[in-house]
């Protein structure tokens, strides 16, 4: 009994060894199960924070590129923006659309429009000392982080006819009185058709598709004479980018996303492209535009190279913005001072930006080939950026 009961109890000991074992190890493998799942979870499943405008004061000195660009060409563009200022309340907000800071009263923004105003045209030395003396720099960011996207737009040029026929066969419309109840296939369908929206009829579909992404364009009538065109307002419907749809399907390679190369892919497979269209069901409707232009959402006319459209829910019209950006397929960089002038359906977010280009071939290839990552600064009065100092981040 002796030897056999102790062989039994050696053995019962093992197995309830093993049992402790087997059970540490299940609550292990559970921890750890949990570290992982929660390490997922912080780095991948968790939405990001809803987007935040944050700013951080900053020095001239700080700023790449600041002593060697023409800032005096900015300063055309700036006025522009101040005759928007005149016209509006004196009392009144700058904007009532940017939720995040204060950015003062229209009154506050006319003092240094009129110092701006009496600088010698062209002389970058006093547009410097302009900036440098009234105006404070804060980096921008979304909850902190400061590099955004910027891409490029320009005013594009189409063939057209005031009415319906031959190869014109293509509208572009009016906004109609309920803009938001229609996908772009339902107006492609005919759903606007007969309510006399039709604002000019235009020979090639893939650029009326573009004109909607630039906002604005030139048609040259069949009947004689230009019409200038502009956005009038969107269906309120999400902007799908057809060149991620071309990217992710492995049609055009990464690094030559260009609107070039979308365009070709559309030209060489029509069917397709119409299809592909269909699949970004925002619509953008425009009107007609008298005098200077193109008309940014400013209501002002754009500046080549130096007007910025941006996202009006945290950037203010009007504001002057330091870029500094980098291309990245073609490695240029972009170091200017540009004024907040415009907005688009795919300018989303604290830091994102769209450079116009202008009018012609070589605004059209700078627009259509800039993909650039970088960060703007906003150059604020003194007296606006001191209310805004104490709710940003100061790292001197």
């Amino acid at each position: 009994m002796g030897a056999r009961g102790d062989g039994e109890r050696l053995i019962d000991g093992l197995s309830r060894l093993k049992y402790r074992l087997a059970v540490w190890v299940a609550l292990g493998l559970i921890a750890i199960s949990a570290v992982a799942y929660l390490i997922v979870y912080v780095v991948v499943l968790r939405p990001p924070p809803p987007a935040r405008l944050t700013l951080a004061v900053q020095r001239y000195e700080r700023l790449s590129g600041w002593a060697d660009d023409s800032v005096a060409a900015a300063i055309p563009a700036l006025l522009r923006s101040c005759a928007a200022f005149q016209r509006a309340p004196e009392n009144g907000p700058l904007t009532s659309r940017a939720k995040d800071f204060d950015f003062g009263s229209v009154r506050e923004w006319r003092e240094p429009c009129a110092i701006a105003a009496s600088l010698p045209p062209g002389d970058d030395t006093a547009a410097r000392r302009f900036f440098e003396t009234g105006f404070v720099p804060l980096l921008a960011g979304n909850n902190g982080v400061a590099e955004g996207l910027f891409t490029g737009y320009y005013e594009i040029s189409l063939n057209g006819s005031r009415k319906r026929g031959g190869p014109f066969q293509t509208p572009l419309y009016k906004r109609p009185a309920d803009p938001k109840r229609l996908s772009r296939a339902e107006i492609e369908d005919g759903a606007l058709a007969g309510q006399g929206l039709e604002l000019v009829w235009v020979d090639d579909p893939i650029d009326a598709f573009f004109l909607e992404i630039q906002g604005s364009g030139r048609v040259r009538l069949s009947e004689g004479g230009v019409l200038r065109v502009g956005y009038d307002g969107s269906n309120g419907q999400a902007y799908v980018p057809v060149g991620r749809l071309l990217l992710e399907r492995g049609e055009i390679p990464r690094e030559q996303v260009t609107m070039q190369a979308i365009r070709a892919w559309m030209k060489a497979h029509p069917k397709e492209g119409a299809a592909l269209r269909r699949e970004n069901p925002s619509f953008v409707f425009f009107r007609e535009i008298t005098g200077d232009g193109p008309l940014g959402a400013q209501r002002v006319a754009l500046t080549p190279g130096r007007s910025l459209a941006v996202d009006r829910a945290f950037i203010p019209l009007g504001v002057p913005v330091w870029l500094e950006a980098q291309e990245r397929f073609t490695g240029g960089v972009l170091r200017r001072l540009v004024i907040a002038q415009d907005t688009g359906g795919a300018i989303k977010g604290p830091v994102r930006g769209d450079l116009f280009w202008g009018h012609g071939k070589e605004a059209a290839e700078g627009a259509g080939a800039m993909n650039a990552r970088g960060r703007y600064y906003l150059l604020l009065p003194r007296s606006i950026a001191a209310r805004v100092m104490s709710g940003a981040v100061d790292p001197h």
